[in-house]
C-alpha cells in the first residue's frame, strides 16, 4: 500500500494512552499526514499538540491546525519517528470535561514510509531566513550533489521557479546572475535568493513588502535525479524610537504562530507578552522597544532579539520564517520630555516626534498640525504611529521673543476638535504640544510645555440594549429549544437549564450579573402565583431543591455575556390540585462594568447553604 492518497479510520491507527472512543480520518502523502477530528469535537473547547515520545512538544514541528475544519497537518520531518517503515506522529488533544474529564489523550497515529527504492524530492522544511536585504533556506540532502565548482556540474543544474502564472527554468549560471546564490558541499544546500531575483512575488500595502518565492533545483539524470523544492517567505522588520514592526501587507496567507526566541507564544497571549497585533489591513505586529534586549557598541545603544519565528498557512502548506532584528539609536533621546524626541539645532530647526500612543485612545497623527497647517511632517512610520517634524525657525508659525542676550523661539502642534470638520459626535483624542528653542551666545536648549486640556463633556443619549432568556435540552448549552418545540414537557424534579443572554453588543469590559428570577403562570411577570428562583443574584433559600449556577467557560464568545442557571421542574399548586396551565420564566439583570463594579449589585455574595 502507497502512502501517498491513503486513508483510513483512526480505529485501526490509534494507540491510546488513555481508552477514549474517538474516531476521526487519517490522509497519508508523500511529506505530510492530514488528521480529520470528528464533528464532535467542534462544539467543546480542544487543543492539540504534537508531542514527543515524553510528552513534551515538539518546538521544531511544523503543523496547522484548523478548528474550523477539524483539521491538524504536520510533516514528517521534524513532527514524526519512523518505526517499522512507518512515520509515527504523537499528538497530545486536551478536551473539556463534557467529553474526557479535562483530561489529555495522548494518540501515536502512523502512516506507511514509502519504499526506499522510490526517487521523491528532497523538500526543504526549514524556516527562511529572512534579512533585509534577501532571504535565504538551508537543509540536508542524502544524495551527493557532485562537484558544483565545475562548469560541466553547473550547467546540469535546472532551476524552476514558479511564480504563479509562469515557471522561470533556469540554468545555475543563468540563476546566479539573476539574484540566487547557491552554497554547496556533499551534502548541504543552502539557498540565498534576492527580493528582485527573478520569478520572487512580492506583496505590497502602503511601504509594506512580502516577499515569497518557490523554486525547484534538479540535478541528475532522470533515472537517477536529484530533485530539492522549497518555498521560502520573508517580511523584513523595521524599526523607530519606540517599538519594531512587522508589517506583513494582505496576502493568500494567514499567520498562524509567533515564536520569540524559541518559545511559542499563543495567539490570543501576544498582547501580555509586548506584542501588540494589528489585523486592520494586512498584519502588523508591533513589539515594544521595552521588551528587547539591549547592548552597547560603537554607533551608541542596539536593541536587538535574539530571533523572531513567524509561520503562516499560506494555500495550504505551512511556511515559517525567522528574523534576528536589531537596530541602533545613534543619539540618546531627551529624558526630560514625556511625550516626544525634540532637539534644537544648530542651523535653525526644531525637530521632534509625536507618537500616537501618548493619549488613550490612540491619537490620530492625521488630525495634528503646526500653526501654519501648510507644513507637514517630513516623515511618518510605516505603521502610522510616530511622525517626525523638521520645523525651520522663521517659518510654519513659529513665534520669536527677544529677552536680552536670549532669542526664543516657539511652536505649537496640536490636534483639536475645533480644527476638524463640524460633526454630531467624536472618537478622536485632543493633544497640544509647546515646543520652545532658547539660544544664548550659541548654545541651545530645549524645553517643552504640555498644554493640558480639560476632560470633554460626557455625551449620554439613549439606544437599544436587548436581553434574552432561553432554555436547553441539557447541560452543555449547545443548541436552546427552537420556537417549534414549545411548550417544553418535563416530569417533576427533572432538570431545566435555563441561561440569560446579551445581544448585539461587543463591548468586552460588560458583565451581566442576575438580579432576581421567578415563574408565574401566565406570561404577565407581575402575575400570582409566584415562585422565586434566583433572588438578588443567589438561589432561593426558602426552595428544598436549590438552584444550580453552572459555568459559562471560553467556549463562547464574551463569555461575561452569559448566565447560565438550572432549576428542578414545579407544579404550582392551589388546595391540594397541581395547576395544569403552563409555568412562564422571568428574569431581571444588570449590566455592570466589571472593570469598576460600582453597586453592590454587581458582586453579589450568596450565603453558604447550610446541610
Amino acid at each position: 500500500v502507497t502512502a501517498k492518497g491513503w486513508q483510513t479510520s483512526w480505529e485501526q491507527l490509534l494507540i491510546s494512552d488513555c481508552a477514549f472512543p474517538l474516531v476521526g480520518t487519517v490522509s497519508c502523502h508523500n511529506d505530510k499526514m492530514l488528521i480529520g477530528f470528528p464533528r464532535e469535537l467542534g462544539s467543546n473547547f480542544w487543543q492539540v499538540h504534537v508531542v514527543d515520545t515524553s510528552g513534551e512538544e515538539i518546538v521544531d514541528c511544523d503543523y496547522m491546525v484548523d478548528h474550523e475544519r477539524l483539521t491538524l497537518t504536520a510533516l514528517y520531518v521534524n513532527c514524526t519517528r519512523l518505526e517499522h517503515d512507518q512515520h509515527q506522529l504523537r499528538i497530545e488533544l486536551l478536551l473539556n470535561r463534557t467529553i474526557a474529564g479535562d483530561k489529555n489523550v495522548t494518540y501515536s497515529i502512523g502512516c506507511d514510509a514509502l519504499p526506499a527504492d522510490e526517487v521523491v524530492p528532497t523538500i526543504f522544511t526549514g524556516v527562511t531566513n529572512c534579512t533585509k536585504d534577501f532571504m535565504a533556506v538551508s537543509g540536508t540532502v542524502q544524495q551527493s550533489l557532485g562537484s558544483s565548482a565545475t562548469t560541466e556540474s553547473q550547467m546540469a543544474w535546472i532551476l524552476s521557479i514558479d511564480d504563479g502564472t509562469r515557471t522561470h527554468r533556469l540554468s545555475l549560471r543563468q540563476a546566479m546572475q539573476q539574484g540566487y546564490t547557491f552554497l554547496a558541499d556533499s551534502n548541504n544546500l543552502i539557498f540565498q535568493v534576492s527580493f528582485g531575483a527573478t520569478g520572487v512575488t512580492s506583496y505590497k500595502q502602503d511601504n509594506q513588502m512580502l516577499y515569497t518565492v518557490a523554486l525547484k533545483l534538479s540535478y541528475g539524470p532522470p533515472d537517477q535525479r536529484l530533485t530539492v523544492e522549497s518555498r521560502m517567505i520573508c517580511a523584513p522588520a523595521t524599526c523607530n524610537s519606540t517599538h519594531m514592526t512587522v508589517a506583513i501587507p494582505a496576502f493568500p496567507g494567514i499567520l498562524s504562530a509567533v515564536s520569540v526566541e524559541n518559545r511559542n507564544i499563543p495567539m490570543n497571549q501576544l498582547q501580555a507578552n509586548g506584542i501588540i497585533l494589528d489585523a486592520r489591513r494586512g498584519v502588523k505586529l508591533h513589539i515594544n522597544r521595552r521588551t528587547l534586549k539591549s547592548r552597547e557598541n560603537c554607533l551608541g545603544l542596539q536593541s536587538y532579539m535574539a530571533s523572531l519565528r513567524l509561520t503562516f498557512n499560506f494555500r495550504g502548506e505551512m511556511l515559517s520564517m525567522v528574523t534576528y532584528p536589531e537596530f541602533t539609536l545613534q543619539q540618546p533621546m531627551p529624558t526630560s520630555l514625556n511625550v516626544s524626541a525634540a532637539v534644537c539645532t544648530q542651523d535653525g530647526y526644531m525637530d521632534f516626534e509625536v507618537l500616537s500612543d501618548r493619549t488613550k485612545p490612540a491619537l490620530d497623527l492625521n488630525t495634528i498640525r503646526l500653526r501654519d497647517p501648510t507644513c507637514k511632517p517630513v516623515f511618518k512610520s510605516p505603521s502610522n504611529d510616530m511622525v517626525q517634524f523638521h520645523v525651520p525657525l522663521n517659518m510654519c508659525g513659529t513665534r520669536q521673543r527677544f529677552e536680552g542676550e536670549r532669542i526664543t523661539y516657539e511652536n505649537e502642534v496640536r490636534a483639536l476638535w475645533a480644527d476638524l470638520p463640524p460633526r454630531r459626535i467624536s472618537r478622536d483624542s485632543e493633544f497640544r504640544l509647546t515646543v520652545v528653542c532658547t539660544y544664548k551666545s550659541g548654545d541651545a536648549s530645549l524645553s517643552a510645555r504640555i498644554s493640558s486640556l480639560p476632560p470633554p463633556v460626557s455625551s449620554i443619549n439613549q439606544g437599544p440594549l436587548s436581553l434574552i432568556l432561553l432554555i436547553y435540552p441539557d447541560d452543555s448549552y449547545l443548541q436552546p429549544y427552537s420556537d417549534d418545540q414549545y411548550p417544553i414537557v418535563k416530569y417533576l424534579q427533572q432538570p431545566i437549564f435555563l441561561e440569560v443572554q446579551v445581544l448585539n453588543r461587543n463591548d468586552p469590559n460588560i458583565k451581566l450579573v442576575l438580579d432576581d428570577c421567578w415563574a408565574t403562570t401566565s406570561q404577565d411577570p407581575s402575575s400570582l402565583p409566584r415562585w422565586n428562583i434566583v433572588v438578588d443574584g443567589c438561589d432561593y433559600e426558602l426552595d428544598n431543591y436549590r438552584t444550580a449556577f453552572h459555568p459559562v467557560g471560553l467556549a463562547v464568545s464574551y463569555p461575561n455575556y452569559r448566565q447560565r442557571f438550572e432549576v428542578k421542574t414545579f407544579a404550582f399548586v392551589v388546595g391540594d390540585k397541581a395547576l395544569t396551565s403552563l409555568v412562564y420564566f422571568h428574569c431581571s439583570a444588570l449590566l455592570c462594568d466589571r472593570l469598576h463594579l460600582d453597586s453592590p449589585l454587581c458582586s453579589p455574595r450568596c450565603p453558604l447553604m447550610s446541610h
